[in-house]
């Protein structure tokens, strides 16, 4: 929910520099915006698609309305036609400089390491839920039965196991999961390494909410050059030809979502950096879970405080 709630703010931030910056074409460029923000997700929680190919997507639509818009404003708008020519001859002309080459760079890293920590974290859930439903075996059934009820039989009702008694008998039972032991520190230690490599220039949270600048970069850069690249155009796609102008306006709601994305805001502390960071503090203490499940269970629940008479599997003992 949180890299949803990130991914919906950075699409505003994109559509209100339209509305604000490029209102004459803000109504079309809001739909590759949309578009492009959609990918983005559609990367992040796991489909198919490459993040260069709708980065360059988003550029290659956006151009035609740059050109029409910006570059070469006319009484009319270009034929469908001609709007084809130029998405089609954008990665040619570059009327964005290397922009779109710098968007690809930092979008390409820092998606795909955002994508891999979700997965990761689905990766720890299914571990998690498959050890919590474990069978055990009759021999560990007889055992538990033996430590915890045979007691009963000779009225003991209130008696303990002895710890090193129940010790043996817990991890008897989990020698299973003690397996899992060494797999699940090293998949901790990975989920640190990764989150270590989600900060500075390619954190998540620093490309999407600075994609609108990019933008911006990019616009301007086609405004400047404005006459030299519609030489270029002319050369490949020939004179403009127009039709009839619809009137574009911004549709965008900018008030839209505020309330729900002000957890976002620089101002706030409550970044997704932040919150990773504790998620990963949090899940530190429980490195050793597996390896030490035994000990807790004798500790907390299961076995009598050293120096009180205990349970040894035939008899109360002061001492196992």
């Amino acid at each position: 929910e949180t890299f949803e709630m990130l991914i919906r703010l950075a699409e505003n931030y994109t559509s209100t520099l339209f509305c604000t910056a490029y209102r004459n074409m803000a109504a079309e460029a809001t739909v590759c915006v949309q578009e492009f923000f959609t990918d983005v997700g559609l990367f992040i929680f796991g489909t198919d698609v490459s993040t260069e190919e709708f980065v360059n997507r988003f550029f290659d639509t956006l151009f035609p309305l740059v050109y029409n818009r910006v570059i070469n404003p006319g009484l009319t708008d270009i034929s469908l036609e001609y709007a084809e020519c130029l998405r089609m001859a954008r990665r040619d002309i570059k009327p964005f400089g290397n922009v779109p080459k710098k968007a690809i760079g930092q979008m390409g890293r820092s998606l795909l390491s955002s994508r891999t920590f979700l997965q990761a974290l689905n990766l720890g859930i299914e571990v998690i839920n498959t050890t919590d439903h474990m069978r055990f075996s009759k021999d560990c059934n007889r055992a538990l039965l033996r430590m915890q009820y045979c007691p009963h039989c000779q009225g003991l009702l209130l008696s303990k196991p002895c710890m090193g008694y129940c010790l043996n008998i817990i991890r008897g039972c989990l020698a299973d999961v003690a397996e899992v032991d060494l797999h699940w520190r090293q998949y901790i230690q990975s989920l640190e390494e990764l989150s270590s490599a989600m900060s500075g220039t390619y954190d998540i949270e620093h490309v999407l909410l600075n994609f609108h600048s990019l933008v911006n970069d990019a616009l301007v850069q086609a405004h400047i050059h404005g006459s030299e690249l519609s030489e270029q155009v002319k050369k490949i796609c020939g004179p403009p030809v127009r039709k009839p102008m619809q009137s574009p306006g911004c549709s965008f709601n900018q008030n839209k979502d505020n309330q729900g994305l002000k957890v976002f805001s620089r101002d706030n502390e409550e970044t997704l950096t932040k919150r990773r960071k504790e998620f990963m503090n949090h899940l530190r203490l429980y490195r050793a879970f597996y390896g030490g499940l035994a000990d807790q269970l004798c500790s907390n629940e299961l076995a009598a405080a050293d120096g009180l008479p205990c349970w040894n599997g035939e008899d109360v003992v002061k001492r196992y």
